[in-house]
Formats: structure tokens, C-alpha cells, sequence
């Protein structure tokens, strides 16, 4: 009787932890319970999710099968464990366990959402829909039921009726944290701004930060004043490209005391509230004004490694875990691009590339040049000239991307079809500069390299 009590407390624990986000002092919280109690299926269901939090995901596996042998009728292990198989892109294999899940527990509404989700990755998007839509009818207040309904929305073309589900991220745990609390109301985009003040203030990433200011010129029509406030090492960059727009690194000390505007409003809410003018305007080639100063000098350094065309290359976010991964590469399945001859490659990476620099002058015979003198992480406003200043980059779905499509470069986009964030009104970068290459997320890159390395020679030859 002791031991049972002391491993319920210990799974109480866990599960303060796993809410804090301490997934680590959780994952030791139930492994705990399990010596104390080695048939609970609750501590392994619950183990499996902290586990699967740090990207452990063998062992995550492990352990919801395991909840599952001890207890063959637990809904929320069967749940669980497609939420597991879904981060392996074991699709069809999550399908069968949320549904088994179902099967078990007809109203469980997490289990609808997560096929909503594996669907929607499948790109059976109508489809994916209605299960959202079931989830939804049982718990009408979940936020995270919504938010993920407002980006099948979104895939499906359905733009308004995504927009407005997406304000329901204000409601999730993740965007609890990073929402900003003013006297001054929330502009609906209805009430006029003429004589008005307006603060944007950004929510999120740069990435989402730089695609979502490209509706500052439009907003600053309307008002009197127009103050961004966002990640300071954007500043520079967002100054010179928008000088109708007061730019501010943010600063949350005062909020609640200030009173140099009229109305708010988070950046991802600018789509929503402009929509009838930002449909009406045509996407540009570039929005983002990179210092002119420093372009020159970096096609000067540019040709001082030898001709070119210059392409920069990047194949791995600098920020990993599962289900990034998916939509990243290696330097080694780079051949198609890199056997290109007479391209000179510039490093675009920002983190852990030194090997992968060796890899591919021992693999393909190619140097990738790297400028150690860059900080490319931090310095958004000189990296944006280098961008300027290539005559092409390649790029997997993250920051880089976005900088080089909006200052004018042309960009090429390599992604998984299923992740279509790229493709879709609210996340898609505003500009013409760039084209995106879809690959099935059971295919290797080479067929997308080989069609990008076809631009390759056709740039080679126009040079």
C-alpha cells in the first residue's frame, strides 16, 4: 500500500513537471513510480510523452506499448502512441492506433484532433477537416483544437474562415506566455486608424517577423503613427526597409503604463485585419532594403574568391528536434547541386557546419565558403546584404529562406509537400523570388536537388 501511494505522488509529480515543461525532471519522476509500482500503465503512458517531448522517441514507443500490454483497453496510451508514430512519419501506423483509441472511447476528442492532424500531413486536407470539425463538437473551448483546424483551414484555401480560428492561439498555453497586456484596446481592423496611433508588436519568430512586415506599408496608409516593436537584431534591417514605420526593439517593462498609441495589434493578426487590401496588391520581387553600402562590399568579397555565379547554400536549421528534421537534409545528399561545375558556394549555415563543410570538399570535391567574420545568427542587417549580394540561394523551410526571397535574391525552396506552411496565405513569404521544389515525405532529395541543379546550369549559362 505504500509503494502504491508513493508512486501516485510520484506520478503527481511528473505531471507537475511535464505541465512546467521540465519533461526531463518528469521522465525521472515516472521512472521513479515504476520501480515502486512496475504495472502502472499510467506512469508508462505518461513516461511515453515526457520522453517523446525530448525527441526520445524509441523509447517513447517503448513505453506507450508497454501501457498498452498492461492495460490493452487504455484509450489514452493508444492515443498517445499515435502521437509517437506520428512524429516517426509512421502516418498510416498513427492512423490506426488513434482510431483504435476510438474504437475503445467514441468521444474522445483528442483522438479525433490527432487524426485530424495525421491527415492534414497526409494532405488529405477535406478530409482532415471534418475530424478537426468532430474534435471541435466535443470540446468547443479547446484552443488547440482550433488552432490546429485554423491551419488545415488555411492549406485547404479556405483563408478568412483560417484566420479567424487562428485567433484562437491567444488562448493556447504556448501563446499565453508570449501575449503583451496594454490599457489600450485591440484594433479589429474596422474602427478607423485616420488621427490614431498603432503599435505592431511581433509574437513570434524573425522568420514569421520578417514575412508578416510586409504589411507595414499598407497599415502605416491608414494611421496617423505606426510603431513596430519586435526582436532587436531586426531593427536595423526593418528601419531602413520601412521609413514611414517607427521601429523599436521591444520592450515589455511599461506595457501596462504607456500611453504613445491609440490601439495594439500582434503581428499574426495583420492578415486578418488587412486581408481585403493585402488581396489586392500584387507580390513583389522584394520588400526588405538591405544597407547598400554593404551589398557592394559584399559582391566585393564575393569576387575575390573567383568567379562566379554565387550561390548560397543551407541544409539544416539551426534549430533541431523531430519534426523539423523531417524537412531537413545532410550535406551528403547534396551531389545534384554541389557536382555543379563553376558555381562558387557560399555557407549560409549558421551553427555545427565545420564538418559538413569537410564532408562535402572530400565527398564532391567542392569548397563551400564560409565568412568566419559573419555572425550570421545575429546580425540579420549585414547578412541581408551577403543575400543581396548572391546571385542565388537553395534553401530548406527556415530563416534563411525568407531573408533571401524578401530582399530580392532568387530563392529556391526545397520542403515536403505535407509541410505547406511555405504554400499558404499566412505563413508564405510575400515575394516572386521564390520558387518552391515539393518532395513526398517518403522520398529522397535527390529528384528536387536534380531539378534545382537544373536552374543551376541554366544561371551558369545566362552568367
Amino acid at each position: 500500500m505504500t509503494n502504491l501511494l508513493n508512486a501516485s505522488l510520484l506520478i503527481k509529480n511528473g505531471n507537475n513537471f511535464y505541465v512546467q515543461s521540465n519533461f526531463y525532471d518528469a521522465i525521472d519522476a515516472y521512472r521513479k513510480a515504476l520501480i515502486l509500482q512496475p504495472n502502472s500503465s499510467q506512469a508508462y503512458t505518461n513516461l511515453g510523452n515526457a520522453l517523446s517531448e525530448v525527441d526520445n522517441l524509441d523509447e517513447a514507443l517503448e513505453a506507450q506499448q508497454k501501457a498498452i500490454s498492461i492495460k490493452p483497453d487504455y484509450a489514452i496510451a493508444y492515443n498517445n502512441l499515435g502521437s509517437v508514430l506520428y512524429k516517426q512519419g509512421k502516418f498510416n501506423d498513427a492512423l490506426d492506433a488513434c482510431k483504435k483509441s476510438i474504437n475503445i472511447k467514441p468521444d474522445y476528442a483528442q483522438a479525433y484532433n490527432n487524426i485530424g492532424n495525421t491527415l492534414k500531413h497526409q494532405g488529405k486536407i477535406d478530409t482532415s477537416i471534418k475530424f478537426f470539425q468532430k474534435a471541435i463538437s466535443l470540446q468547443p473551448k479547446n484552443p488547440i483544437f482550433q488552432l490546429d483546424y485554423s491551419f488545415a483551414l488555411l492549406q485547404a484555401g479556405k483563408i478568412k474562415e483560417g484566420l479567424e480560428e487562428y485567433e484562437w492561439r491567444w488562448k493556447t498555453p504556448k501563446f499565453l506566455l508570449s501575449k503583451r497586456h496594454f490599457s489600450q484596446p485591440y484594433w479589429d481592423g474596422k474602427k478607423s486608424l485616420i488621427g490614431k496611433k498603432i503599435l505592431v508588436w511581433s509574437e513570434q519568430g524573425i522568420g514569421e517577423t520578417l514575412i508578416w512586415s510586409s504589411c507595414l506599408p499598407i497599415l502605416s496608409s491608414l494611421a496617423d503613427k505606426c510603431i513596430l516593436e519586435c526582436q532587436p537584431k531586426l531593427v536595423p534591417l526593418l528601419q531602413r526597409s520601412f521609413p514611414n514605420v517607427e521601429v523599436r526593439h521591444e520592450d515589455r517593462k511599461s506595457d501596462l503604463n504607456r500611453n504613445d498609441f491609440d490601439f495594439h495589434l500582434p503581428m499574426g493578426s495583420l492578415y486578418k485585419c488587412l486581408f481585403d487590401d493585402i488581396i489586392k496588391i500584387t507580390k513583389p520581387s522584394s520588400y526588405l532594403v538591405p544597407d547598400p553600402d554593404r551589398v557592394t562590399f559584399w559582391r566585393n568579397r564575393l569576387a575575390s574568391l573567383g568567379s562566379g555565379p554565387y550561390v548560397g547554400i543551407t541544409w539544416c536549421s539551426s534549430l533541431i528536434n523531430s519534426e523539423r528534421n523531417k524537412n531537413m537534409s545532410s550535406i551528403s545528399e547534396w551531389g545534384p547541386i554541389l557536382k555543379t561545375p563553376d558555381i562558387t558556394f557560399i555557407n549560409l549555415q549558421v551553427k555545427n557546419f565545420h564538418d559538413d563543410l569537410i564532408k562535402a570538399r572530400n565527398k564532391f570535391g567542392v569548397e563551400i565558403h564560409d565568412f568566419k567574420d559573419l555572425d550570421q545568427y545575429d546580425n540579420i542587417d549585414d547578412t541581408s546584404a551577403l543575400y543581396a549580394s548572391l546571385d542565388m540561394v537553395i534553401s530548406h523551410s527556415h530563416s534563411p529562406h525568407i531573408i533571401s526571397s524578401a530582399v530580392g535574391t532568387p530563392t529556391k525552396l526545397a520542403t515536403n509537400r505535407i509541410d505547406t506552411g511555405d504554400m499558404n496565405f499566412l505563413l508564405g513569404v510575400p515575394s516572386t523570388s521564390i520558387d518552391i521544389f515539393l518532395r513526398d515525405a517518403d522520398e529522397a532529395w535527390e529528384d528536387v536537388f536534380c531539378l534545382i541543379a537544373k536552374d543551376l546550369l541554366k544561371l551558369k549559362k545566362s552568367y
